[in-house]
């Protein structure tokens, strides 16, 4: 099973719990909250992880988290190609294989 993967384990109270991209049980308590607006990887990661193994649906986190299924998709592809260091936003491009973006140019204070 690689890193990315999540395993399902019964708890002491007869429910099923994950083990989530950090290595930890994970619950539906330990999903982001519904309202989060900053997206570091950790919590991006639990919301595939959570969604892979059946503790919130798609389309449930997709309206909490007021996501496209695209972006979801997109996170998934990501953690599958490049491990959850892939959804680093701030590195993006070279988890993606893409060159750096174009730095634009300094102008010179005087016309030539």
């Amino acid at each position: 099973m690689s890193s990315h993967d999540t395993e399902l384990d019964d708890d002491s109270s007869g429910g099923a719990s994950v083990i989530g991209p950090g290595g930890r049980p994970m619950t539906e308590d330990d999903l982001p909250p519904p309202d989060t607006k900053r997206w570091v990887m950790r919590r991006k990661a639990e919301v595939v992880a959570g969604v892979r193994s059946g503790l919130i649906s798609l389309e449930e986190a997709c309206r909490r988290y007021t996501l496209s299924v695209e972006e979801f998709l997109s996170w998934q592809r990501l953690i599958d190609s490049h491990g959850v260091r892939g959804l680093r936003a701030t590195r993006l491009q070279d988890y993606r294989g893409g060159a750096a973006p174009a730095r634009p140019r300094m102008m010179s204070g005087a016309a030539e």
